[in-house]
């Protein structure tokens, strides 16, 4: 009898294990760029948002956006931490991509240029520098670039120069003369003799540079997996908004940055671009059609509502789960 008891309690534990293993949907999400715009999926993961939800979630890191839509379009993952352009484009060549929820609703990146470039104007003639052709970092500049008075395709030449450190490599042997970066890289470039030239953040433009997309056959079909990753990322979100030095020490650990000043810098920069309530609102999509729309008449064509779907975020919103959250 002595020897069965502990026997049949290792045989329940066991059972018990398997069982909530199995409780846990499987899941597959990618993400691209080392940057703190991707801070709510490293909190999701390493904070167990995902796990509280019910996910067994593998979480991906891919080098560039160009690469994680292909992923998503091939079935190789179910999710992708995208921006807007990568919907778009995607959607645009015929695609059946949506935007379930979004992370960073606004651009809040810096344009960072060679110490004696002074104004923006003198980027004219210059090159500039981000990570691959086609992905969030070219787009976005190109796109700052415009709202600035410059014609980035005319004006400017902007070439491939890789990830965050290769930029700033590039500008120190003056490959290029301008890149984009965010914080806390920001601070680094400035300590390297390089200029802030300009903060994109400061014009407050809707465009969704982190956001959740997967697609429309996924919501359809398993809509409460896709219910159970939006919540994952709200609450993910409600713990940067009130955790900020683990919230910091995410960043830094994922960045591998141990610079506190940069950290503070990059927390309030993001921590205020970060929402509570995580929409995917179609102006955010409309910044970018209409940006392209007179290069590319099926993006002056396109509905931005049909990019989006807001009804997640809805229900989530009304059934009082991101009040409870905040204690309101």
């Amino acid at each position: 009898m002595r020897r069965i008891v502990p026997m049949v309690l290792s045989l329940m534990i066991c059972t018990a294990l398997t069982s909530a293993a199995a409780a846990q949907e499987r899941m597959r999400i990618a993400w691209a760029g080392s940057t703190p715009s991707n801070t709510p999926i490293w909190v999701a993961e390493q904070k167990g948002f995902f796990k509280r939800n019910g996910l067994n979630a593998e979480v991906i890191n891919i080098s560039a956006s160009t690469i994680v839509i292909q992923a998503l379009l091939t079935g190789e993952v179910d999710f992708i931490i995208a921006p807007s352009a990568t919907l778009v484009t995607s959607k645009l060549a015929g695609a059946d991509t949506v935007m379930v929820s979004t992370n960073l609703p606004l651009f809040i990146d810096h344009i960072v240029s060679l110490g004696s470039i002074t104004t923006v104007e003198q980027l004219k003639g210059k090159i500039g520098g981000v990570n691959r052709l086609g992905t969030t970092s070219d787009m976005t500049l190109r796109l700052a670039l415009r709202r600035l008075g410059i014609d980035p395709e005319k004006d400017t030449k902007i070439i491939a120069t890789g990830e965050n450190p290769q930029r700033l490599a590039a500008l120190a042997n003056n490959v290029t003369q301008f890149t984009l970066l965010g914080e806390p890289l920001v601070r680094e470039a400035e300590k390297l003799g390089f200029r802030d030239l300009f903060d994109i953040g400061s014009q407050k433009i809707q465009y969704h540079v982190n956001a959740v997309v997967t697609r429309e056959k996924t919501v359809k079909e398993r809509r409460p997996l896709v219910m159970k990753v939006v919540r994952a990322f709200t609450e993910a979100l409600h713990f940067i908004h009130t955790n900020k030095e683990e919230t910091k020490a995410l960043i830094g650990k994922n960045l591998r940055s141990k610079d506190p000043e940069g950290l503070e810098r990059a927390y309030k920069a993001y921590n205020a671009a970060f929402p509570e309530v995580p929409y995917p609102h179609a102006e955010g999509v409309k910044t970018l059609l209409d940006d392209m729309a007179p290069r590319d008449k099926k993006a002056g064509a396109a509905d931005p509502k049909s990019f989006v779907d807001m009804s997640l975020v809805q229900e989530l919103e009304a059934s009082g789960f991101i009040k409870q959250l905040y204690k309101r």
